[in-house]
């Protein structure tokens, strides 16, 4: 007797296969396979190596600016003396590069390319020509940015905020190209992403395998659509701020300058809007990567899978309506401000709950402490720390003595941390088997995670404590504000500066570690983590199509340790 066909399987075979089948698979020349690709795949090694270079830059920039505030006007090896355009430029350019730059190209760009079609089981994105074009119009805006940086003037350094009127009048900014170029790149980079969202959703919407339901997608893929649509949803506004800026700088219209009718706050409203949305728009995908990794190496089911849906889908609703706590010191109404505390302490709720259900999915199972496992239990611990102190800057009477002093920032990087390099690392460590076939050393992966990991704290625990003294940011030099240059203030720069670099001496461990996997490592094999989702599948690493023959799906993702069977897991694509 046939075996009846899986739920759903009408729809998505008749557009999977035929597409599968009409692709035409043939051999590709060396620039339509590396350069000019179409392949989700290759636009992702595009994306994730593009994204690392610029990571690179941006850690090269902190250490250049740490160095000068932990020894002030000495001379910073590989730079020079650092002066305070140079500074500006510095942190302004670092903030920039590691959030539009790093973040969103890797966590969202890079995995979403890498993982949605062999997620879902199917041979490429619906739109790969799509796809091309939004990696080279984001490597156009990394090149326009660098190019910022050379022009005369230099690079813009009015933070990565772009608060005006320093951001509009190059009188004050000094950087009269270098600030309009840093605007331009900005811009594209959206334009990019805009394009790579309209991907996303419409292959998640309409590629998936037969049988696939909706509740069958894995965590990952769905955070990244719901990225997608956040960014979206509120890049429009900035995009339109980055051109009335753009004008201010260079045709000298009046859009936020109050002597001429306009508004400065206006700029912070604008960019907010999107800039609290983006913070999930990162963290979306890095909470979905560490979901992917927790149940594998637990062997347990996802805790509340639909439940994490949920709050995800109601987090990313909430985050439109918390923006103001940035602008609590900005002269906004304080009865909004109360407004904007409640809304900031609610969205805290659903993040703490995702937590709670990833050590939830611990409980209980049996753990293995592999180096993508390490990097995910490092980023629930870490993440926590930057919530709960950010509790202390969403609500609006604290955040009077708080704003603009290291606290922000340590707590800033309590967040952004975990998300840009912490899950990072876990994704990259994890699917680098099925992305070049090899596996990587397991014990240089597990230095290299605890030379991150404890400097990183090294760094950012002593600015809590020099921010709750009233240390202020983007000072080039302490030493003309006697109140912030006490032996205190000086033993934790130094202290913070010092772990930093040894943060960055072990990423070397990193690249040698990847580069003699690649040369060297173990084959990996198609599914060496026995891991449920359809990835695991195909070879290692998927040629192009991915499949020899596209999976049909039979049940959910995260389908380990089920009584009866065998074996702890249980593939979606193997039939009951």
């Amino acid at each position: 007797m046939a075996q009846p066909a899986p739920e759903h399987a009408d729809s998505h075979d008749a557009h999977g296969h035929a597409g599968h089948d009409a692709h035409g698979h043939h051999e590709q020349s060396f620039w339509s396979k590396y350069v000019f690709s179409v392949d989700h795949k290759m636009i992702a090694m595009q994306y994730l190596f593009t994204g690392m270079a610029m990571g690179i830059i941006g850690g090269f920039f902190s250490y250049v600016f740490r160095m000068q505030m932990a020894f002030p006007g000495a001379n910073v090896p590989f730079f020079g003396v650092v002066t305070p355009n140079e500074y500006n430029m510095l942190i302004t350019n670092h903030g920039t590069i590691m959030i539009f730059w790093l973040a969103m190209p890797v966590l969202v760009a890079a995995f979403g390319n890498f993982l949605i079609p062999l997620m879902l089981g199917c041979d490429d994105m619906v739109f790969p020509r799509i796809n091309r074009l939004s990696y080279q119009v984001f490597l156009l805006s990394a090149i326009v940015l660098i190019a910022s940086w050379f022009v005369e003037g230099g690079g813009f350094g009015g933070a990565w905020t772009a608060y005006p009127p320093l951001s509009a009048k190059s009188q004050y900014n000094l950087t009269s190209w270098g600030s309009t170029l840093w605007v331009i790149a900005v811009a594209l980079e959206f334009v990019a992403f805009l394009l790579g969202g309209i991907n996303f959703v419409t292959t998640a919407m309409n590629s998936r395998a037969p049988g696939m339901r909706m509740f069958d997608i894995p965590i990952v893929v769905w955070m990244i659509v719901l990225a997608s649509m956040l960014f979206m949803g509120s890049v429009g506004p900035l995009i339109a701020g980055a051109a009335m800026l753009a004008f201010d700088q260079q045709l000298h219209t009046g859009f936020f300058d109050p002597v001429r009718g306009g508004d400065p706050i206006l700029w912070q409203h604008l960019f907010w809007f999107f800039g609290h949305p983006e913070v999930y728009v990162v963290l979306l995908p890095a909470v979905g990567i560490v979901a992917e990794i927790i149940t594998v190496f637990s062997r347990k089911k996802l805790f509340a899978y639909k439940t994490v849906l949920y709050t995800a889908f109601g987090t990313g609703v909430l985050s439109f309506f918390v923006w103001a706590h940035h602008q609590f010191i900005a002269g906004i109404d304080p009865r909004m401000a109360n407004v904007f505390t409640a809304t900031t302490v609610l969205i805290s709720i659903p993040i703490a709950e995702m937590m709670f259900v990833y050590v939830a999915t611990l409980y209980g199972g049996s753990i293995t402490l592999t180096t993508p496992m390490l990097w995910a239990l490092a980023f629930i611990a870490e993440f926590i720390i930057g919530g709960v102190t950010g509790i202390f800057l969403g609500a609006s009477g604290s955040d009077i003595y708080f704003h603009d002093t290291y606290f922000v920032l340590a707590h800033f990087h309590y967040t952004f941390v975990p998300i840009a390099v912490i899950a990072v690392f876990a994704g990259f460590t994890y699917w680098f088997p099925k992305m070049f076939g090899k596996m990587m050393n397991d014990t240089l992966g597990k230095i290299h995670f605890w030379g991150t990991v404890l400097p990183f704290n090294g760094i950012f625990i002593p600015l809590f404590v020099t921010g709750m003294a009233g240390d202020h940011r983007r000072i080039h030099n302490y030493k003309h504000f006697p109140e912030l240059s006490t032996p205190m203030h000086e033993m934790w720069r130094e202290v913070a500066t010092i772990s930093l670099l040894i943060l960055i001496a072990f990423q070397v461990v990193f690249f040698v570690n990847l580069i003699w996997s690649l040369r060297k490592g173990k084959p990996a094999g198609n599914n060496p983590w026995e891991a449920n989702t359809l990835e695991w599948v195909a070879p290692s690493p998927p040629p192009h199509g991915n499949f020899a023959e596209l999976p049909n799906c039979y049940r959910g993702p995260y389908e380990y340790s089920v009584p009866n069977r065998e074996k702890d897991y249980w593939p979606q694509n193997e039939p009951a």
